[in-house]
């Protein structure tokens, strides 16, 4: 038939031309822009010029200028193996910052230039970014401005749909003329509509809703959980800067099933109250976050003791009006107008009165979906790892967000590239043959994966 040889030597080639179109573009910062979202700002801070959990990423390209530039692809997309090759700059980067890099094998070189260009902008101030040193929710995480592709796939999609009606056309009409002049033809042909209606087109186009549809499907399904970036309000204005940062507070004292149980578990408010019996103020909020700590446990701050189990609530109210009160007196002045008092203790006294005698509801981050087992002490405890390995510099954090994406492939490749922690430590004991080989020099060191990381029922069973 005239219409499949029509199609092969001209309608695919047609298609397979504009679906490739963009293979063939060249690097664009927009591109950069994308793959630094998608791969890069988990461990580096997008104004190219503040250290995080990686180093800076401005002046990269002058830094490695020494060497071939494929030296620089081959360290973006494996830097443990380039380390491995002894190459100076490589090795250089290892002894100063000592954390691994995530692997990015499937990046092409285009790619790779795309990523430089935006770096290069951000950094030069070609193009926008932060302030130097500013370190927000969207440097680990989200943007609010996404690379939407969506505009160029829609016209590709019309531009396809007016080439099949014309073609469509043109196709009948040969296939007619043709059928005309061997004689065979039966009626007339068939009109657009006809076509459209055909059971091969219909069958084609569930064929693709089919394909589209589980597509998205996966994708969206890929996604649950992943909410880097995510840093919900909590009810009670938490800073982890202050307590983890300033006070220097370890996180295991709040956290403490981290080192002892699967769950790192929230803090019980009875912990708070260890610290918060004596620190009744808040070096940034006064007494309006800490009364509600204070109400939740039931405790006076006026007399420095737990209300009595059939405290009223009239009593309870009014203890926790005078207090605010006088701590409002006490900072703005004794000659404070009554009316701006009352109306001071009116409004805190609405934020605090349902915390009274309830538990904290704080908000929850970090989820991982039900079929994947993960133990905090496991990490902690056996594996040493700093906390700041998953959840980033908490301490820096006012509102703590979720730092890594905790997918199944970033998990994977952890598991490839951390050294296990051997020396001193007697959970790796019974690794007699590994630990021989790493006294006698023929094993320089000894991976999660080797020790049975990456078995599937670790995390799934």
């Amino acid at each position: 038939m005239l219409f499949k040889q029509f199609f092969y030597k001209l309608f695919l080639p047609i298609i397979f031309l504009l679906l490739g179109f963009q293979s063939f573009a060249e690097p664009t910062i927009d591109e950069g822009k994308a793959l630094f979202k998608a791969n890069c700002n988990q461990c580096h801070v997008k104004d190219m010029k503040t250290d995080l959990t990686g180093p800076a990423l401005g002046g990269v390209e002058e830094r490695w200028a020494d060497y071939p530039r494929e030296d620089l692809y081959s360290w973006i997309r494996q830097s443990q193996k380039l380390i491995d090759t002894g190459h100076p700059r490589a090795v250089e980067l290892w002894d100063k910052w000592g954390s691994v890099m995530n692997n990015f094998p499937n990046l092409t070189d285009d790619q790779l230039e795309s990523l430089l260009l935006y770096i290069d902008g951000v950094y030069t101030g070609k193009i926008g970014g932060p302030v130097s040193g500013a370190i927000s929710a969207s440097d680990s995480g989200s943007e609010e401005e996404d690379n939407n592709n969506m505009p160029f796939y829609l016209m590709i999609l019309g531009i396809l749909a007016v080439l099949a009606l014309i073609l469509a056309r043109i196709v009948a009409n040969l296939n007619h003329m043709a059928d005309s002049k061997d004689g065979t033809a039966t009626g007339q042909r068939q009109t657009l509509l006809e076509q459209i209606l055909s059971p091969s087109v219909i069958g084609f186009v569930l064929f693709a809703l089919i394909i589209i549809g589980g597509y998205i499907t996966v994708n969206n399904a890929m996604d649950l959980g992943r909410q880097k970036g995510y840093a919900p309000q909590q009810p009670i204005k938490f800073s982890h800067a202050t307590h983890a940062g300033d006070q220097k507070i370890d996180c295991q004292y709040c956290h403490d099933g981290a080192r002892r149980s699967k769950h790192s578990v929230i803090p019980a408010t009875n912990t708070c109250m260890n610290c918060h019996t004596a620190i009744k103020q808040g070096s940034k909020y006064g007494t309006a976050e800490l009364s509600k700590i204070h109400a939740s446990a039931g405790w006076n701050p006026n007399s420095g003791k737990y209300f009595e189990d059939d405290a009223s609530d009239e009593v309870i109210e009014k203890e926790f009006r005078d207090w605010i009160a006088t701590s409002y007196k006490k900072e703005k002045g004794e000659d404070v107008k009554e009316k701006a008092v009352t109306k001071h203790v009116d409004n805190q006294w609405a934020a605090i009165k349902d915390f009274v005698n309830k538990p904290i509801e704080w908000n929850k981050i970090h989820n991982l979906p039900d079929h994947v087992y993960f133990n905090h002490a496991q990490h902690v405890s056996v594996g040493k790892v700093e906390c700041q390995t998953c959840h980033g510099k908490v301490e820096e954090m006012e509102v703590v967000e979720q730092f890594s994406p905790l997918s199944m492939g970033w998990c994977v490749n952890c598991h490839r590239e951390t050294k296990v922690q051997f020396a001193d430590n007697p959970y790796y004991d019974s690794y007699e043959a590994y630990h021989k080989e790493l006294k006698d020099g023929s094993r320089s060191q000894v991976t999660v994966e080797e020790i049975g990381g990456l078995e599937c029922q670790k995390c799934h069973y």
